[in-house]
Order: C-alpha cells, then structure tokens, then sequence
C-alpha cells in the first residue's frame, strides 16, 4: 500500500492547496487569461498563467533558477514540513525524487535567442536549466538528497508515469519515500508549435463541446509524498501503455488507452463500476475527446460521473497527470463536490459516446477517483486514488 501522504500544487486556479479547493469548488481559475504576447504576430489565445510571487532559487544553486524550477519551489514549500520530516526518519539516501516536465528551462533559451539576436546577452543564463533532467536534479541538490532521482519527459503524461516510477521504486525497495510530481512553464515554443498543428484555441478551451477546436496551454506544479506508512488517501492502482500509434494523434480506437484504463483496475482489484468519478484527459481536440468518450462509454458505461478540468487550468503538458492527481487527492480530502464540464458558452457535443459527463457539480458516492493522461506517441497513464479502507 503506498499512501499520498502530503500534496503542494499551484496553476491557474490558485497559489496553494487551500486556495484551488475553494477555485475548484466554484468552477474559477483566475490565472486563465487571454494573452497577446506569446503567439506570433501578437494574435490572442487564452493561457493558464500562475500568478504567485515564486520563491528565489538559492545562489548556490544559481545554475537551476528556471521559472520551471521556481515552480516546483512553489509546490515544495506547501509540504517542506513532511518531507523534511521523511528526511529525517529514512536519510537522505532512502528518499527518491521523480519528476515529469516537457518545457523545463525552455523559455529562458528562448529568452536567451531574443537577447542575441539583439546583440545582448541574458546574464545569468545556464545551458542547463533547459535539460529535461533538470527538475529532478535541482530538487534534489536543494533537499541535498542522495536516493534516486531523475525526470520523466513522455509529453502529457510525464508526470503520471513519475508518480508511477516513484510508487515502483518503493515496492521495490529501492526508496522509502518519494517525492513525485512535475512542473511546466509556459514558453513560446509550445504554445506556437501547437498553434503549428491547428490545435492550439483562440478561444478558452471547451473540452467536450461542440465547438471544441483545440486546447489551451497552461502552467502549474504538483509535488506529491509517497510513502509506505498508513494513510487517509492512498495509490490503488495504475495502468500504463504505450500504443506508438502515432506522433500527435491518438490510436483511432483507443487501444492504448483502454489498455492502461484496464491494468489500473486489475493492480487496484477493483471493477469498473467500483469507481467514483472519472478525471477524464480532456483536452478539447477533436479526436481526443471523441476518442476518449467512446473508451469511457465502452468500460464504463455512462454510469460514472467524469469530466475534464483543463478549462480551468490549461493543459499543463508534462504537469497534467500530477496536477490532476492533486486535484482528485484534493477532491477525496476536503470533500469537494466533483467538478462539472463548463458549458456556459458551448454545447455538449451529442455526437460524442455517452460518458456520464457532469453538467453540474456532483456529489462522490463512490470514495475512489481515475485520472487518465494520454500523451503524444501514445503514452497513455492512468491513476487510480482512493481513501484507505483499512
């Protein structure tokens, strides 16, 4: 049994834990903005931006102060307490760290290119803020941690598949306690290469609807304690796979995800109909959401509650998995009523599989919630929370 002992989360809803409960609950997110400065030739899209004044990366560690970084500095402060308290009782050699990120230290490249495409330079800039490895290397030497560590980069599961790398590495016995999660900043080169392939919205994104055309990108951080020690919220199973179906676009039946889907009901032993609430992937592509519909409607029916959040995050790419984690570890702990799909200015789709989609907020009869993230590539995760019935 491997408990979620501690959460620190931060994105377009709010700065802390307390305060996206409350946003949540409401259906608000306020750092959900439209902006005119990140796509080219200044057209407007909407963004999911953090608005916290974020911590300052030590000196020291000055080679690590990405905006991606401070983030994550965000989210750890929230737990600083029951980490440094897991520190304490295993050692620094028994606690893992393993992160997932697409971005890392990417815009601060891009504000590098700018300034020497001026003839000027970016003072203090470090090739290595924009390694993919370096979420997990920076917190690490800030905690001065020497158990496993490393960063994940699957697209829009990455940070899913480390919760899942963090949970088997305490199975294993490699680590006593993990720290897991992922960050993502918004930079540029995301938000125009989506802009690229036609998937990128002008508008606030509209999973489910039917005038869904595309995603809105967003920010955020989510750091979760794993542990082994008795908990109220516990890990009960997860599910991965990897269909390879295609670079950008998911398999036309849902293969992958249907297989990941199943293996996290198999490892948690529990039956479809065993399930709360569905924290549906959600995008609002086309196929994405027609895809995922259909894979709900066929193992579950239309007899479990679900819907996205990305509406009120953005999709935070390679924090989604562990923003949305958070948000249903957040659901299970402070009884928050099950988020609906917004369709205050769009109509759901009836062409898509009847999935139980929320249309207002809904009450958790069932106390275990799925989360799904299906990335680029194929790589399709599923979590599955749940409190702890012991």
């Amino acid at each position: 049994m491997i408990s979620i002992s501690a959460v620190g989360m931060l994105n377009a809803m709010g700065n802390d834990m307390a305060e996206i409960a409350v946003n949540l609950a409401r259906g608000q997110a306020p750092g959900m903005k439209l902006n005119h400065s990140r796509l080219l030739g200044q057209r407007p899209c909407w963004l999911g931006e953090v608005t916290a004044d974020l911590p300052t990366v030590p000196a020291a560690l000055a080679r690590h102060d990405s905006r991606n970084n401070r983030l994550l500095l965000g989210a750890l402060e929230q737990i600083r307490g029951q980490v440094n308290r897991a520190i304490a009782a295993y050692g620094t050699d028994r606690v893992a760290v393993v992160l997932g990120t697409s971005t890392s230290g990417l815009d601060e490249s891009d504000q590098l290119v700018t300034a020497c495409r001026r003839g000027q330079t970016l003072p203090g800039y470090h090739y290595q803020m924009q390694e993919l490895g370096d979420p997990a290397r920076f917190i690490s030497a800030y905690l001065e941690l020497n158990g496993p560590s490393y960063t994940l980069s699957t697209a829009c599961s990455s940070s899913a598949r480390a919760i899942i790398s963090g949970r088997r590495l305490i199975e294993t016995g490699m680590a006593d306690v993990a720290i897991v999660g992922g960050a993502d900043s918004l930079s540029r080169m995301p938000i125009n290469g989506f802009d690229s392939l036609e998937s990128l919205s002008a508008e606030r994104c509209r999973p489910f609807s039917a005038e869904r055309d595309g995603i809105s990108i967003g920010e955020g951080a989510a750091l979760l304690l794993l542990t082994k020690e008795p908990g109220d919220i516990i890990l009960r199973g997860v599910g991965e796979s990897s269909d390879a179906w295609h670079m950008s676009a998911p398999h036309p039946e849902g293969s992958g995800a249907l297989r990941a889907i199943r293996m996290a009901l198999t490892n948690a032993g529990l039956n479809p109909a065993d399930i709360g609430y569905i924290n549906l992937h959600g995008t609002a592509t086309r196929l994405n959401d027609d895809i995922e519909a259909r894979v709900i409607h066929q193992l579950f029916g239309n007899r479990v509650p679900c819907s996205s959040t990305k509406h009120l995050t953005g999709h935070t790419l390679g924090a989604a998995g562990a923003i949305e984690a958070a948000l249903a570890w957040l659901c299970l702990a402070r009884d928050i009523p099950l988020p609906p799909q917004d369709f205050t200015d769009a109509t759901l789709d009836a062409g898509l599989a009847d999935c139980g989609l929320l249309t207002a907020p809904g009450r958790l009869e069932r106390r275990v919630i799925m989360s799904n993230s299906f990335a680029f590539g194929g790589n399709n995760t599923c979590l599955i929370l749940g409190e702890h019935d012991g």
